[in-house]
């Protein structure tokens, strides 16, 4: 396949167009975590260029896709668009101008992370009417002795660091499947609740939606909310997934039926599956696989992500980085794909479910990563490290710049992928550097950019700082050091509100509730609210 090596430039209006034209594209936002999240345009997808040749091939899979990249203006996405073109993508465009150009062309940037999908939980509430209960409330009524019980709609790491008190975790794709079991008595009032308001709300829907003889609510503000109110939150893992009944398997498929048939969600089967597979160089297709982790690593079908599905609503950027592409949800009780398709559905997306998906079929096991080509660099055990930095090697550290405040090998420096050329001279012209990481594979494609620039061989330290902290050698804290301008990685946009300002958290739960009006001026969200 032909690739151009030099990337094309696009314009706001076009690269807009493209958006809203109904045909396969990817707005890559390749910016830092940090930056992303101190805001973006809205459809821009989060892939920082430290990452950039580990997670493309998941979230953009069709080479020929069209594919956009923002960065600052600095030449970042430059290039990271000769790194696409390295990879054989060939339709690569560079936004002229970056992010400043999309916000002088009128357009709105968003703070946060994961904004459409919270952008789409608020318009949810708004057209279905989704009752909600203050934390207030909540505890006065539980106080009261009134029959209520609260499911967490969060993943279970999520739960286990706080929750309501007395909270029944339930991830979010699991509430219809597993309600017959969690809520036996009808009369009950069931209380939906997440950390903030999007997966609360999706949640209490998708149980009213499906025809729950409960009255449901979400919690408003969620456990920030429960904060807000003077309230304490517990912590560890009180409750656990035990596999449905039987009975909660009929109830959940009965009312999975009726959703679909409300909602026209469409079902494929394996052969129209493999077919649009085998179309793979003209269409994409996502193959989503809806149930708990811990399902998907006992048995998937080849080619399949995990991505449960209450998870999927929250975060569907997080998997799904190619607009007008199509979405085959996979699961073998049905109930979870089926709820779960209703809402990337009505978020604009082409969404499925594959019927009967593991008959006959031959299932993989593990995490399903696809493997990652990464670059070959230099490499050397924490022996030889030891050898180099004794003999006037500079060190550097790959890593979140919030764990090298905290501890650091000694005299070593912080660095990020796309400012390694900001690197003090020192470093850059040092006769040998050993680089040390986190993440051997976001290290190692660090220490490959940094070999290109540095006058001496570049090392990268085979087990990172993990390594090097188990040999013994002194380790420093620099608390101011990476300064916060330096800090790309860091999203300062959420820090106050976790931990634990509440002008923060109030200020956050406000922001959610106008996204409405600011995705509506933005104009390019592709929502399609069914009737309530």
């Amino acid at each position: 396949m032909a690739v151009d090596s030099e990337p094309k430039a696009i314009d706001v209006a076009t690269l807009r167009r493209w958006l809203g034209d109904g045909g396969e594209v990817a707005f890559l936002d390749v910016r830092e975590e940090g930056q992303h999240g101190a805001g973006h345009p809205l459809l821009a997808v989060n892939l920082p260029y430290s990452r950039l040749e580990i997670a493309i091939g998941p979230l953009v899979p069709r080479l020929s896709c069209r594919v956009a990249l923002v960065d600052d203006g600095d030449g970042i996405a430059d290039k990271a668009a000769h790194r696409l073109a390295g990879l054989g993508y060939g339709a690569v465009h560079v936004l002229q101008g970056g992010i400043d150009a999309w916000s002088a062309a009128g357009h709105p940037l968003f703070p946060s992370t994961n904004v459409p999908s919270k952008a789409f939980a608020e318009i949810v509430e708004h057209e279905y009417g989704t009752p909600a209960i203050t934390a207030a409330e909540l505890d006065r009524r539980r106080r009261a002795g009134d029959k209520v019980i609260v499911l967490d709609s969060r993943p279970l790491d999520e739960y286990a660091r706080f929750h309501v008190p007395g909270a029944v975790t339930c991830p979010g794709a699991e509430l219809v499947l597993r309600f017959s079991d969690l809520v036996a008595d009808p009369d009950a009032l069931v209380v939906v609740s997440c950390a903030g308001r999007t997966r609360g709300i999706i949640g209490a829907q998708a149980l009213l939606t499906a025809g729950v003889p409960n009255p449901v609510m979400s919690l408003e503000g969620g456990t920030q909310g429960w904060r807000l109110a003077g309230l304490e939150l517990e912590h560890g893992a009180t409750t656990t997934l035990r596999p449905p009944s039987p009975m909660a398997l009929t109830q959940a498929r009965q009312r999975a039926d009726a959703v679909a048939a409300r909602f026209g969600v469409r079902r494929i089967d394996m052969a129209t599956l493999a077919a649009w597979r085998g179309e793979s160089e003209q269409r994409t297709t996502y193959l989503l696989d809806v149930r708990t982790p811990d399902e998907f690593a006992a048995g998937h079908l080849p080619g399949s992500v995990s991505a449960p599905g209450g998870q999927l609503v929250q975060a569907i950027d997080r998997w799904v980085a190619t607009r007008g592409a199509r979405l085959v949800l996979v699961d073998d009780a049905q109930a979870r794909a089926v709820i779960t398709a209703q809402w990337p559905t009505q978020m604009g997306w082409d969404a499925f479910v594959l019927d009967r998906p593991f008959d006959a079929e031959a299932l993989e096991t593990g995490s399903g990563e696809p493997p990652v080509a990464l670059p070959d660099v230099l490499q050397i055990g924490v022996a030889e490290a030891a050898h180099w930095l004794n003999d006037g090697a500079a060190s550097v550290v790959i890593a979140p710049s919030a764990d090298y405040r905290t501890a650091h090998p000694e005299d070593s420096v912080w660095a990020i992928r796309p400012r390694l050329d900001r690197l003090p001279t020192s470093v850059l012209r040092a006769r040998r550097i050993a680089v040390f990481a986190e993440d051997a594979a976001v290290g190692a494609l660090a220490a490959a950019d940094l070999a290109e620039i540095a006058a001496g061989p570049v090392a990268l330290v085979r087990g990172g700082v993990a390594a090097w902290r188990a040999a013994g050698p002194p380790f420093a804290a620099s608390p101011d050091a990476p300064p916060d301008a330096d800090r790309i990685d860091y999203i300062f946009w959420n820090h106050d509100r976790h931990a634990g300002n509440q002008d923060a958290m109030r200020a956050y739960l406000r922001w959610e509730t106008e996204l409405p009006g600011e995705v509506a001026r933005d104009g390019l969200a592709g929502f399609r609210i069914a009737a309530g």
